[in-house]
């Protein structure tokens, strides 16, 4: 997939939530396999417990650790 040369990819990285990324964008999966997006912005998931992974969809949200809890390395 060719980016445009106009400008670079911008990604944004949430605190304990997805990736975002300027889209259109394709992840190549593990398995070979293309997810597509053609989406302005496109949450990318990075704890895996997204029902629609690669695709954020706020799993994360219900895993919260509690207040004073050390944040993840």
């Amino acid at each position: 997939m060719p980016n445009e040369a106009d400008r670079p990819r911008r990604l944004t990285v949430e605190r304990n939530g997805p990736v975002l990324v300027e889209g259109p964008v394709e992840i190549v999966r593990e398995d070979g396999t293309i997810a597509t997006s053609d989406r302005f912005v496109v949450a990318v998931c990075t704890c895996r417990r997204s029902r629609m992974y690669p695709w954020c969809d706020t799993s994360h949200r219900r895993h919260t650790k509690p207040p004073g809890a050390a944040p993840p390395d």
